[in-house]
């Protein structure tokens, strides 16, 4: 059997615990699979004296986590500590700069600097892997870039944050409003005490540009995602929702065409008969559609200690092999710095709610904008007073151009007759 594949660990929280467990539990199964033993040799976190309910006395203690890069028994890092920049940055730059191996979860970091470190993998001719940048333990990256590799894939989108998946899947299931489903997320754990990233849609855009890039060909382009979360959402709107048989759920896009790419995450209303409907709690879920395998749908954990870490080692396993390509499934210098689409040339339908005063005529100045700016309503309905004294208006659009409703909600912005932001989401075909 060939000498052992070594690790150097950066990061021992609950992912970094959970890759050590994952190893010594299935060691066996593990080496079988890889055809030489996974061995983890060094580790880095900022606190040594931490329980982590894992034996580290067995391996080297490092308190420079940038040292790793080059550790003398090392053959590949594996990155667990985070952040787009810093320390996690400097690691993986010294790593490929070392010519080892790099696995990484960091989402971040590949949305923002994914292009660059494919470069410099591919120039010291060693892997970067990522499966668990990306709905965790889903095998999402190395279906699109292996399994999926021989088409052309038309669209990729779909429920990329567990966090705000839990919180609209329950207040559908208890008719609670979002600041109280928020509030029980962080106490059992699914929020993060400042869970801006995750509930204003951060978190899955950068997601969503590292599988459009892999899906299209394309450079990583984080800052040409289109982003809104979920902390407007009401109750009464997942309850409008039903009513018209959809529910509510926060969906990256992305799609490649003759106009550029487009890439949004926005809360949608999805149709009751769409898989992405029935996805419940903290699941995440992905689908790509390929001219010539159709539609795939990749569902599962997407966080978590247990899923993540068995992305992480799968990785670890194909680097055990020799089994590596290039990071974003073809060589960085074929990858194209794609323009953006226009999203008002796109057509759809879309949902409307508006909360306004309760007085006359202000049904009419909305259906006014509506048509002034070539909006078609489908439906209109208006419903009791809210605890703030106003009246909800929610308006269901035929299918016309995104830029008809964008130039409706121009025309009643400043209007004394709507109370706070409109919300708008579109509706998944």
């Amino acid at each position: 059997m060939a000498d052992a594949l070594r690790v150097a660990l950066a990061g021992l929280g609950t992912v970094g615990g959970g890759v050590i467990r994952l190893l010594d539990t299935n060691r066996d199964l593990i080496t079988r699979r890889a055809g030489r033993p996974i061995e983890v040799v060094a580790v880095s976190a900022r606190d040594r004296t931490k329980d982590r309910g894992v034996d580290l006395s067995r391996f080297d203690w490092v308190d420079d986590t940038a040292a790793l890069a080059t550790h003398a028994q090392a053959d590949v890092v594996v990155e667990l500590i985070g952040g787009s920049d810093g320390p996690a940055l400097t690691l993986a730059r010294n790593t490929l700069a070392a010519g080892r191996g790099f696995v990484t979860a960091n989402k971040a970091m590949l949305a923002h600097h994914g292009l660059e470190l494919a470069q410099k993998a591919e120039g010291a001719g060693v892997p970067l892997k990522f499966e668990a940048a990306v709905a965790g333990g889903i095998p999402v990256i190395k279906g699109l870039r292996e399994g999926a590799a021989a088409n052309v894939i038309g669209n990729v989108y779909g429920i990329l944050n567990g966090t705000c998946n839990f919180i609209l899947s329950k207040m559908e299931a208890e008719g609670r409003d979002f600041a109280e489903v928020l509030a029980e997320a962080q106490a059992l754990g699914y929020a993060e005490a400042d869970p801006s990233f995750d509930i204003d849609g951060v978190d899955a855009a950068h997601k969503l540009s590292i599988l459009a890039a892999i899906a299209f060909g394309t450079q990583p382009a984080f800052d040409d995602v289109a982003i809104s979360g979920i902390r407007h959402v009401l109750a009464a709107d997942i309850a409008e929702a039903a009513a018209l048989g959809y529910r509510v759920r926060l969906v990256g896009v992305g799609e490649a065409g003759p106009h550029g790419l487009f890439q949004r995450v926005h809360p949608h209303l999805v149709p009751l008969d769409h898989p992405l409907a029935h996805v419940t709690g903290s699941t995440n879920a992905v689908v790509a559609q390929g001219n010539f395998v159709g539609r795939l749908l990749f569902q599962g954990a997407g966080a978590g200690d247990g899923p993540t870490a068995s992305a992480v080692v799968a990785d670890l396993i194909d680097i055990a092999r020799g089994e590596f390509g290039p990071a974003f499934a073809m060589p960085a210098a074929s990858l194209v710095q794609e323009k953006p689409a226009d999203a008002g040339e796109r057509r759809g339908r879309a949902y409307l709610r508006f909360t306004v005063e309760d007085k006359v005529g202000v049904l009419a100045e909305i259906a006014a904008a509506m048509r002034d700016a070539g909006v078609s309503i489908e439906s209109l309905i208006q419903r009791g007073a809210t605890a703030g004294g106003g009246v909800l208006v929610a308006i269901v659009t035929h299918e016309g151009p995104e830029r008809a409703v964008a130039q409706a909600l121009e025309r009643l912005r400043g209007s004394s007759s709507v109370i706070g932001q409109p919300l708008l989401m579109h509706i998944l075909a």
